[in-house]
Protein backbone atom coordinates (compact mmCIF):
# COMPACT_ATOMS: atom_id res chain seq x y z
CA UNK A 1 0.00 0.00 0.00
CA UNK A 2 1.28 3.47 -0.81
CA UNK A 3 -0.61 5.44 2.23
CA UNK A 4 0.25 8.54 1.19
CA UNK A 5 1.15 8.02 -2.50
CA UNK A 6 2.44 11.55 -5.02
CA UNK A 7 -0.69 10.69 -7.20
CA UNK A 8 -4.39 11.23 -7.23
CA UNK A 9 -6.13 7.42 -6.15
CA UNK A 10 -9.19 6.27 -9.49
CA UNK A 11 -12.44 4.83 -8.37
CA UNK A 12 -10.08 1.35 -8.55
CA UNK A 13 -9.01 2.48 -5.65
CA UNK A 14 -11.31 3.86 -3.49
CA UNK A 15 -12.33 0.93 -1.38
CA UNK A 16 -8.85 0.02 -0.58
CA UNK A 17 -8.68 3.56 0.64
CA UNK A 18 -11.42 2.91 2.70
CA UNK A 19 -9.68 -0.80 4.11
CA UNK A 20 -6.45 1.06 4.80
CA UNK A 21 -8.43 3.86 6.82
CA UNK A 22 -10.17 0.68 8.78
CA UNK A 23 -7.40 -0.82 9.63
CA UNK A 24 -5.40 2.01 10.66
CA UNK A 25 -8.15 2.62 13.10
CA UNK A 26 -8.06 -0.81 14.86
CA UNK A 27 -4.75 -0.93 14.48
CA UNK A 28 -3.97 2.61 16.03
CA UNK A 29 -5.75 1.09 19.03
CA UNK A 30 -3.63 -1.89 19.19
CA UNK A 31 -0.18 -0.48 18.18
CA UNK A 32 0.12 -2.46 15.37
CA UNK A 33 1.42 -1.13 12.18
CA UNK A 34 -0.26 -1.00 8.80
CA UNK A 35 1.20 -0.09 5.12
CA UNK A 36 -0.31 3.51 5.27
CA UNK A 37 2.36 4.15 7.94
CA UNK A 38 5.20 3.73 5.79
CA UNK A 39 4.46 7.07 4.52
CA UNK A 40 3.76 9.06 7.33
CA UNK A 41 6.75 10.54 7.07
CA UNK A 42 6.89 15.21 6.16
CA UNK A 43 6.89 15.04 2.14
CA UNK A 44 9.84 16.05 0.50
CA UNK A 45 10.30 16.71 -2.83
CA UNK A 46 11.98 14.51 -5.03
CA UNK A 47 15.87 15.46 -5.61
CA UNK A 48 18.84 14.33 -7.57
CA UNK A 49 21.14 13.91 -4.38
CA UNK A 50 24.76 12.74 -6.86
CA UNK A 51 24.94 11.82 -10.70
CA UNK A 52 27.72 9.73 -11.65
CA UNK A 53 30.21 10.69 -14.04
CA UNK A 54 33.04 8.72 -16.11
CA UNK A 55 35.49 9.80 -13.60
CA UNK A 56 33.91 8.48 -10.88
CA UNK A 57 34.21 4.59 -11.81
CA UNK A 58 37.56 5.24 -11.50
CA UNK A 59 37.68 7.46 -8.59
CA UNK A 60 35.54 5.86 -6.27
CA UNK A 61 34.01 2.19 -7.50
CA UNK A 62 32.85 0.95 -4.30
CA UNK A 63 29.77 3.62 -4.72
CA UNK A 64 29.33 3.64 -8.69
CA UNK A 65 30.06 0.11 -9.56
CA UNK A 66 32.67 0.06 -12.58
CA UNK A 67 32.85 1.32 -16.16
CA UNK A 68 32.82 -2.32 -16.99
CA UNK A 69 29.15 -1.81 -15.79
CA UNK A 70 28.16 1.23 -17.24
CA UNK A 71 29.68 0.14 -20.65
CA UNK A 72 26.70 -2.08 -20.82
CA UNK A 73 23.82 0.64 -20.34
CA UNK A 74 25.31 3.22 -23.11
CA UNK A 75 23.81 6.62 -23.13
CA UNK A 76 22.05 6.32 -19.27
CA UNK A 77 22.13 8.53 -16.86
CA UNK A 78 23.49 7.16 -13.02
CA UNK A 79 22.14 8.97 -10.09
CA UNK A 80 20.62 8.95 -6.32
CA UNK A 81 17.47 10.16 -6.19
CA UNK A 82 15.74 10.91 -3.01
CA UNK A 83 11.94 10.30 -2.39
CA UNK A 84 9.91 10.48 0.59
CA UNK A 85 11.12 7.27 2.29
CA UNK A 86 14.73 6.06 0.30
CA UNK A 87 17.35 7.12 -1.56
CA UNK A 88 16.88 5.09 -4.68
CA UNK A 89 19.92 3.94 -7.00
CA UNK A 90 19.00 4.09 -10.48
CA UNK A 91 19.97 4.45 -14.05
CA UNK A 92 17.75 5.78 -16.65
CA UNK A 93 18.10 6.21 -20.41
CA UNK A 94 16.83 5.76 -24.65
CA UNK A 95 13.71 7.63 -26.24
CA UNK A 96 10.24 6.58 -26.64
CA UNK A 97 7.29 5.28 -24.01
CA UNK A 98 8.48 4.52 -20.31
CA UNK A 99 9.68 1.76 -19.13
CA UNK A 100 10.26 0.49 -15.66
CA UNK A 101 12.40 -2.61 -14.76
CA UNK A 102 12.43 -3.84 -11.61
CA UNK A 103 15.06 -6.37 -10.06
CA UNK A 104 15.02 -9.35 -7.62
CA UNK A 105 16.70 -10.54 -4.53
CA UNK A 106 20.48 -10.25 -4.55
CA UNK A 107 20.49 -8.31 -7.08
CA UNK A 108 20.22 -5.01 -8.16
CA UNK A 109 19.42 -2.94 -11.60
CA UNK A 110 22.58 -4.49 -13.34
CA UNK A 111 20.39 -7.57 -13.86
CA UNK A 112 18.65 -6.32 -17.00
CA UNK A 113 22.23 -5.62 -18.74
CA UNK A 114 20.74 -8.02 -21.36
CA UNK A 115 17.65 -6.08 -22.55
CA UNK A 116 18.42 -2.64 -21.01
CA UNK A 117 20.23 -1.15 -24.21
CA UNK A 118 18.17 -2.76 -26.80
CA UNK A 119 14.76 -1.88 -25.31
CA UNK A 120 16.35 1.93 -25.08
CA UNK A 121 15.84 2.16 -28.49
CA UNK A 122 12.37 2.04 -27.84
CA UNK A 123 11.60 3.02 -24.74
CA UNK A 124 12.81 5.63 -22.42
CA UNK A 125 13.86 2.93 -19.76
CA UNK A 126 14.25 3.01 -16.00
CA UNK A 127 16.58 0.70 -14.17
CA UNK A 128 16.27 1.19 -9.91
CA UNK A 129 17.43 -0.65 -7.11
CA UNK A 130 14.75 -1.13 -4.51
CA UNK A 131 14.89 0.38 -1.30
CA UNK A 132 17.47 -1.93 0.35
CA UNK A 133 18.90 -3.57 -2.36
CA UNK A 134 21.94 -2.40 -4.40
CA UNK A 135 23.00 1.01 -4.16
CA UNK A 136 19.74 2.17 -2.27
CA UNK A 137 19.33 3.05 1.26
CA UNK A 138 18.69 1.14 4.00
CA UNK A 139 15.28 2.43 5.80
CA UNK A 140 14.65 1.42 9.30
CA UNK A 141 12.43 -1.30 9.16
CA UNK A 142 9.37 0.82 11.16
CA UNK A 143 6.54 -1.48 13.28
CA UNK A 144 5.56 -4.78 11.97
CA UNK A 145 8.59 -4.43 8.93
CA UNK A 146 6.25 -1.81 7.26
CA UNK A 147 8.91 0.35 5.78
CA UNK A 148 9.89 -2.64 3.58
CA UNK A 149 6.12 -3.50 2.47
CA UNK A 150 5.51 -3.91 -1.24
CA UNK A 151 3.40 -0.86 -1.05
CA UNK A 152 6.47 1.09 0.45
CA UNK A 153 8.53 0.13 -2.60
CA UNK A 154 6.00 1.09 -5.47
CA UNK A 155 5.61 4.36 -3.16
CA UNK A 156 9.52 4.94 -3.99
CA UNK A 157 8.80 3.40 -7.90
CA UNK A 158 6.12 6.02 -8.38
CA UNK A 159 8.30 8.99 -7.25
CA UNK A 160 10.53 8.26 -9.34
CA UNK A 161 8.42 8.39 -12.26
CA UNK A 162 6.97 11.20 -11.52
CA UNK A 163 10.54 12.89 -10.97
CA UNK A 164 11.15 12.00 -14.52
CA UNK A 165 7.79 13.51 -15.69
CA UNK A 166 5.48 10.36 -16.37
CA UNK A 167 2.58 9.69 -14.49
CA UNK A 168 1.52 6.99 -16.58
CA UNK A 169 4.37 3.99 -17.63
CA UNK A 170 4.97 0.60 -18.27
CA UNK A 171 6.37 -1.92 -15.79
CA UNK A 172 8.05 -4.88 -15.34
CA UNK A 173 9.58 -7.00 -12.69
CA UNK A 174 11.21 -9.92 -11.53
CA UNK A 175 11.29 -12.07 -8.56
CA UNK A 176 10.42 -9.14 -5.53
CA UNK A 177 10.33 -6.59 -8.41
CA UNK A 178 7.41 -8.72 -9.87
CA UNK A 179 5.82 -8.81 -6.29
CA UNK A 180 6.06 -4.89 -6.36
CA UNK A 181 5.22 -4.30 -10.00
CA UNK A 182 1.83 -6.20 -8.42
CA UNK A 183 1.07 -4.27 -5.65
CA UNK A 184 2.36 -0.98 -8.20
CA UNK A 185 -0.81 -2.82 -10.21
CA UNK A 186 -3.11 -3.28 -7.85
CA UNK A 187 -3.04 0.38 -6.16
CA UNK A 188 -2.89 2.70 -9.33
CA UNK A 189 -4.05 0.99 -12.47
CA UNK A 190 -4.82 4.10 -14.23
CA UNK A 191 -0.63 4.73 -13.81
CA UNK A 192 0.69 1.49 -15.04
CA UNK A 193 -0.70 1.16 -18.42
CA UNK A 194 0.67 -2.31 -18.90
CA UNK A 195 2.96 -4.78 -16.44
CA UNK A 196 5.27 -7.93 -17.47
CA UNK A 197 5.86 -10.23 -13.83
CA UNK A 198 8.74 -12.61 -14.30
CA UNK A 199 8.72 -15.67 -12.82
CA UNK A 200 6.60 -15.34 -9.76
CA UNK A 201 3.43 -16.70 -8.18
CA UNK A 202 1.57 -14.22 -6.25
CA UNK A 203 2.47 -14.28 -2.71
CA UNK A 204 -0.41 -15.10 -0.93
CA UNK A 205 -0.76 -17.83 -3.52
CA UNK A 206 2.44 -19.37 -1.85
CA UNK A 207 1.99 -19.20 1.65
CA UNK A 208 -1.23 -20.72 1.22
CA UNK A 209 -0.33 -23.73 -0.74
CA UNK A 210 2.98 -24.50 1.33
CA UNK A 211 3.78 -28.49 1.19
CA UNK A 212 6.82 -29.87 1.66
CA UNK A 213 8.14 -29.80 -1.79
CA UNK A 214 7.38 -25.87 -2.13
CA UNK A 215 8.56 -25.59 1.13
CA UNK A 216 11.92 -26.85 0.46
CA UNK A 217 11.99 -24.86 -2.95
CA UNK A 218 11.28 -21.73 -1.57
CA UNK A 219 13.06 -22.20 1.58
CA UNK A 220 14.83 -19.07 1.61
CA UNK A 221 11.38 -17.29 2.46
CA UNK A 222 11.15 -18.67 5.60
CA UNK A 223 14.65 -18.50 6.37
CA UNK A 224 15.17 -14.67 5.95
CA UNK A 225 12.08 -13.63 7.67
CA UNK A 226 13.24 -15.09 11.19
CA UNK A 227 13.92 -12.34 13.35
CA UNK A 228 17.15 -10.43 13.62
CA UNK A 229 20.27 -11.29 13.92
CA UNK A 230 19.79 -14.83 13.33
CA UNK A 231 20.03 -14.49 9.23
CA UNK A 232 21.43 -11.55 8.98
CA UNK A 233 24.40 -12.99 11.05
CA UNK A 234 24.61 -16.69 9.25
CA UNK A 235 24.72 -14.72 5.63
CA UNK A 236 27.58 -12.17 7.28
CA UNK A 237 29.74 -14.96 7.86
CA UNK A 238 30.20 -16.11 4.42
CA UNK A 239 32.19 -14.24 2.17
CA UNK A 240 30.19 -12.09 -0.93
CA UNK A 241 32.48 -13.99 -3.70
CA UNK A 242 31.63 -17.54 -1.96
CA UNK A 243 27.65 -16.26 -1.87
CA UNK A 244 27.08 -14.58 -4.84
CA UNK A 245 29.45 -16.95 -6.97
CA UNK A 246 27.94 -19.83 -5.94
CA UNK A 247 24.61 -18.78 -6.80
CA UNK A 248 24.82 -16.88 -9.93
CA UNK A 249 28.42 -17.62 -11.13
CA UNK A 250 26.71 -19.19 -14.35
CA UNK A 251 25.10 -16.92 -17.56
CA UNK A 252 26.26 -13.45 -16.21
CA UNK A 253 28.95 -11.14 -17.38
CA UNK A 254 32.21 -10.76 -14.81
CA UNK A 255 31.39 -7.32 -14.89
CA UNK A 256 27.61 -7.78 -13.35
CA UNK A 257 29.04 -10.50 -11.23
CA UNK A 258 31.56 -8.27 -9.71
CA UNK A 259 28.62 -5.82 -8.94
CA UNK A 260 26.81 -8.05 -7.26
CA UNK A 261 29.94 -9.19 -5.37
CA UNK A 262 29.96 -5.00 -4.43
CA UNK A 263 26.97 -4.43 -3.82
CA UNK A 264 26.47 -8.25 -1.11
CA UNK A 265 27.46 -6.12 2.66
CA UNK A 266 25.92 -6.09 5.81
CA UNK A 267 23.04 -3.45 4.29
CA UNK A 268 22.10 -5.35 1.54
CA UNK A 269 21.64 -8.45 3.60
CA UNK A 270 19.90 -6.44 6.11
CA UNK A 271 17.64 -5.25 3.36
CA UNK A 272 17.09 -8.75 1.89
CA UNK A 273 15.99 -10.09 5.45
CA UNK A 274 13.61 -7.19 6.02
CA UNK A 275 12.26 -7.21 2.72
CA UNK A 276 11.35 -11.13 3.33
CA UNK A 277 10.19 -10.35 7.18
CA UNK A 278 7.83 -7.93 5.34
CA UNK A 279 6.62 -10.07 3.20
CA UNK A 280 5.70 -12.87 5.57
CA UNK A 281 4.13 -9.81 8.18
CA UNK A 282 2.68 -7.27 6.96
CA UNK A 283 2.62 -7.85 3.09
CA UNK A 284 0.46 -11.21 4.01
CA UNK A 285 -1.63 -9.17 5.96
CA UNK A 286 -2.42 -6.89 3.33
CA UNK A 287 -2.88 -9.51 0.78
CA UNK A 288 -4.93 -12.09 3.21
CA UNK A 289 -7.28 -8.73 3.51
CA UNK A 290 -7.43 -8.10 -0.22
CA UNK A 291 -7.51 -11.66 -1.44
CA UNK A 292 -10.57 -11.95 -3.55
CA UNK A 293 -9.44 -8.49 -5.36
CA UNK A 294 -7.94 -8.88 -8.28
CA UNK A 295 -5.39 -6.71 -10.32
CA UNK A 296 -7.12 -5.45 -14.34
CA UNK A 297 -4.10 -3.94 -15.11
CA UNK A 298 -2.83 -5.78 -18.58
CA UNK A 299 -0.19 -8.14 -18.10
CA UNK A 300 2.07 -10.64 -19.72
CA UNK A 301 3.29 -13.49 -17.91
CA UNK A 302 6.85 -15.10 -18.25
CA UNK A 303 8.14 -17.93 -16.73
CA UNK A 304 10.80 -20.29 -16.74
CA UNK A 305 10.15 -24.21 -17.34
CA UNK A 306 13.51 -25.23 -15.41
CA UNK A 307 14.05 -28.33 -17.42
CA UNK A 308 10.54 -29.78 -17.56
CA UNK A 309 7.96 -29.65 -19.63
CA UNK A 310 5.68 -26.81 -19.42
CA UNK A 311 2.77 -26.87 -17.31
CA UNK A 312 -0.23 -24.67 -17.19
CA UNK A 313 0.30 -23.78 -13.21
CA UNK A 314 1.41 -20.00 -13.72
CA UNK A 315 -1.32 -18.49 -15.88
CA UNK A 316 -3.77 -21.06 -14.41
CA UNK A 317 -2.68 -18.95 -10.96
CA UNK A 318 -2.70 -15.65 -11.59
CA UNK A 319 -6.08 -15.89 -13.43
CA UNK A 320 -7.46 -15.93 -10.06
CA UNK A 321 -5.73 -13.02 -9.28
CA UNK A 322 -5.81 -10.91 -12.33
CA UNK A 323 -8.58 -10.20 -14.73
CA UNK A 324 -6.43 -9.50 -17.66
CA UNK A 325 -3.91 -12.09 -18.62
CA UNK A 326 -3.38 -11.27 -22.16
CA UNK A 327 -0.07 -13.37 -22.65
CA UNK A 328 1.32 -16.00 -21.06
CA UNK A 329 4.89 -17.97 -22.00
CA UNK A 330 6.80 -20.43 -20.29
CA UNK A 331 10.86 -19.96 -21.42
CA UNK A 332 13.16 -22.73 -21.75
CA UNK A 333 15.29 -21.40 -18.53
CA UNK A 334 15.66 -21.31 -14.75
CA UNK A 335 14.77 -18.33 -12.83
CA UNK A 336 16.64 -15.72 -14.16
CA UNK A 337 14.63 -15.17 -17.37
CA UNK A 338 16.18 -11.82 -18.47
CA UNK A 339 19.82 -13.51 -18.09
CA UNK A 340 19.16 -16.78 -19.24
CA UNK A 341 16.84 -15.56 -21.72
CA UNK A 342 17.72 -12.31 -22.77
CA UNK A 343 16.68 -12.76 -26.38
CA UNK A 344 13.43 -13.77 -25.52
CA UNK A 345 12.17 -11.60 -23.16
CA UNK A 346 13.11 -8.34 -25.41
CA UNK A 347 10.67 -10.16 -28.11
CA UNK A 348 8.18 -10.94 -25.78
CA UNK A 349 8.33 -6.72 -24.37
CA UNK A 350 8.52 -5.10 -27.11
CA UNK A 351 5.41 -7.39 -28.92
CA UNK A 352 3.50 -6.88 -25.36
CA UNK A 353 4.26 -2.90 -24.98
CA UNK A 354 3.58 -2.33 -28.15
CA UNK A 355 0.27 -4.15 -29.27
Amino acid sequence: MTGQPPFEHGAESMSRRDLVQTLAAGAAAAGVATPAAAQQAPAQPSAVLAEATSEDYIRDPTRWGSAEVAALFPGFAHLDLRTRGATIRLRHGGSGPPLLLLHGNSQNHATWFGVAARLAERYHVVLADLRGYGDSSLPDPGPNHVNYSAGALAADMFEVMDHLGYRRFFLAGHDRGARVAHRMGLDAPERVMKVAILDVLPSYHVWTNLNMKTALGSWHWMFLAQPEPLPDTMLGAVSADWFIKGRYGKGLPKAVLDDYVRCFTKKTILGACRHYRANATIDFETDTAEKDRKMTTPMLLLWGTRGAPPTQLYPTVWRKYATNLVDAQPLPTGHALQVEAPEQVYGHFVKFFAA
